[in-house]
C-alpha cells in the first residue's frame, strides 16, 4: 500500500502566518485550534535560544577580556574593550529580560573559560594565560570591571 505525504500544515507553510493565527486564536479563547505540538516546541526553543546567545556572548567576552589583560598589543586595546562594552552590555540585557539565565550563566561559565582561553591561546601561542580563570564569576565584577587596570604579570597598569 502507497504512503501519502503527510498534510502540510500552516506551520511548515507559513511560519509568520501561523504565529500570528496561533495568537489570535490564544487571545480568544479558542484553544481548540491551537497547534499545540508546535506552539510548544517554538515556546521551548525560545529558552534554547536565549541561553545559546548568553553562552555566545560570555565566550566573546572572556576572549576579549584575556586579550586585553593578557596580549601586550597597545595597538590592539581598543579593539578588545569595544567588544567587551558590548558583550557586557548585551549579557545585561539579557538577564534583565531572564534573570532565571543569572544561574545558567554559572553553570557554563567554567567551559566558557576553557573555550574562550583555547581560543586566546590558538590566535597567540607565545602568550602565557593563566591555568585558571582569573576572571570571577560574580556578575557584577564581570560585567562592570576594568581587569586590564589590575596590573597582570608582566604587564603595566594602564598599558
Amino acid at each position: 500500500m502507497a504512503e501519502f505525504p503527510a498534510k502540510a500544515t500552516l506551520y511548515d507553510q507559513d511560519f509568520c502566518l501561523w504565529i500570528d493565527e496561533t495568537a489570535a486564536h490564544l487571545r480568544a479563547g479558542e484553544f481548540g485550534t491551537v497547534d499545540w505540538e508546535h506552539l510548544i516546541e517554538e515556546v521551548e526553543a525560545l529558552a534554547k535560544r536565549d541561553r545559546r546567545e548568553l553562552e555566545s556572548r560570555l565566550r566573546v567576552l572572556l576572549s576579549h577580556l584575556l586579550k586585553r589583560v593578557y596580549v601586550k598589543s597597545p595597538e590592539d586595546y581598543r579593539g578588545w574593550e569595544n567588544p567587551i562594552k558590548e558583550q557586557r552590555s548585551e549579557i545585561q540585557l539579557l538577564l534583565k529580560d531572564s534573570p532565571s539565565l543569572k544561574g545558567y550563566l554559572t553553570e557554563i561559565f567554567e567551559a566558557s573559560w576553557r573555550y574562550a582561553a583555547g581560543q586566546v591561546k590558538d590566535d597567540y601561542p607565545d602568550v602565557a594565560l593563566p591555568a585558571h580563570c582569573p576572571f570571577p564569576p560574580e556578575l557584577e565584577p564581570l560585567l562592570m570591571q576594568k581587569f586590564w587596570l589590575a596590573n597582570p604579570p608582566g604587564q603595566n597598569a594602564g598599558d
